[in-house]
């Protein structure tokens, strides 16, 4: 069974090619899910998985740019795997006609742990959880297909000092799990700023979208005044996209790591398109075999 949630558009959710900014849609499935979970659950116990988990895993693939209208997208959620102290939600995100035909604007799943917060430890599921959750259970979509994020490099061009906010964390001291994609959002930024630098004077401009991000949570960020290190680096290239490879550190300690799908983009035609050769010439420049 899937859960359906409509999700209402704002305008601070659009990015500047007027779509809504990817990193927003993983506040919609925050939404979707916590409304499954929390109001329509057929246990009341469920209300600890609504508000007493930890994310382990994202996996997010756009389709389809959505922009901002009056009326909600809808967003369906449901179960594709319960283990003893994970479950996997799966989400996509659309539009549906009267005919039944679907545009799908995004695909996704989530890993979550159950999470005992005063002891800053993982727990298993209770059997009264696992029984809440199979009439949410379905197979798994297919065409989700995350990629590993292969080893680590660190260059100064590639370096981002993290400054955690306080508006940033919950109760409990975390950083929320949508806060991370933010983080490799500017780190990314940055990064990629660096590079088209030397690009020579007049250089058109190419938009970027994302096509599909992972992001691994290994360890909670906590706010303090100290920055934390992310690293990011070109691990491939395509025709018209390419990909960025992230990590955040704490010294030696790897928080969590996210791979990024960037696709250089025509707003005429709202596709891929290559960008001029320049800007492939500087990612080339910035692969691991170039060094």
């Amino acid at each position: 069974m899937r859960h359906v949630y409509e999700c209402p558009l704002r305008w601070a959710d659009l990015d500047l090619l007027g779509h809504v900014n990817n990193v927003i849609y993983v506040d919609y499935l925050q939404e979707a899910r916590i409304d499954m979970l929390l109001t329509h659950a057929p246990d009341p116990r469920m209300g600890d998985l609504a508000e007493g988990v930890v994310v382990v895993r994202h996996d997010v693939q756009f389709v389809a740019p959505l922009t901002l209208r009056a009326e909600p997208v809808r967003i369906d959620v449901w179960v594709t795997e319960i283990r003893a102290a994970t479950f996997t939600m799966a989400y996509e995100v659309y539009d549906e006609d009267d005919s039944g035909g679907r545009t799908v604007y995004l695909r996704a799943t989530t890993v979550l742990t159950p999470y005992v917060f005063d002891a800053e430890r993982p727990r298993r599921l209770t059997p009264a959880e696992k029984d809440a959750l199979r009439p949410f259970l379905e197979d798994p979509d297919p065409q989700l297909a995350p990629a590993p994020v292969g080893p680590a490099r660190r260059s100064d061009i590639g370096h981002y000092p993290l400054h955690v906010r306080f508006s940033d964390v919950d109760a409990y001291g975390h950083v929320n799990n949508v806060k991370y994609f933010e983080y490799f959002q500017e780190a990314r930024i940055v990064h990629m700023t660096r590079i088209w630098a030397d690009a020579p004077a007049g250089t058109p401009e190419v938009p970027l979208v994302v096509a599909q991000v992972s992001v691994d949570y290994r360890v909670p960020i906590l706010f303090r005044t100290e920055p934390y290190d992310v690293w990011s680096w070109v691990a491939s290239i395509g025709r018209s996209s390419f990909v960025v490879e992230s990590e955040i550190r704490d010294g030696d300690t790897v928080l969590s790591r996210a791979r990024v799908v960037m696709v250089t983009f025509d707003p005429s035609t709202q596709r891929a398109a290559p960008a001029p050769e320049i800007y492939r010439e500087l990612l080339v420049a910035n692969l691991p075999d170039q060094e």
